[in-house]
């Protein structure tokens, strides 16, 4: 049998779309993401770092963080607008927001992307 990757390809750079990767092995590709534009910085640097390994934020994560927290829609609708279920854009936020706690408070650097 042939290799199983970890990654979905994109094959054609749609602007708009966010391709996810898998984390937890065999199993159907993720659906790509709707996201309205990535976010201006790609790396957040606390001083003083903490030199220990940096956090990596998916660009869908940020997309669902800043319709629900930033522009206040509810999870469904955020949902709706990323082409995702309600259930979908709670694991990412959800996700987001320990990734942005364990960096706020260990001192660890931010990696977007």
């Amino acid at each position: 049998m042939g290799r199983y990757l970890n990654f979905v390809i994109n094959p054609i750079n749609m602007p708009g779309w966010c391709w996810r990767h898998r984390h937890r092995g065999i199993g159907r590709p993720p659906k790509p993401i709707r996201i309205a534009s990535s976010p201006l910085a790609h790396r957040l640097v606390p001083i003083p770092g903490g030199g220990a390994e940096p956090i990596r934020l998916d660009p869908a994560e940020v997309e669902a963080m800043r319709l629900v927290d930033l522009e206040g829609l509810s999870f469904e609708g955020a949902g709706e607008r990323m082409g995702v279920s309600r259930n979908t854009a709670w694991r990412l936020v959800d996700g987001a927001r320990r990734k942005l706690i364990t960096a706020i408070i260990e001192g660890r650097e931010v990696l977007i992307g």
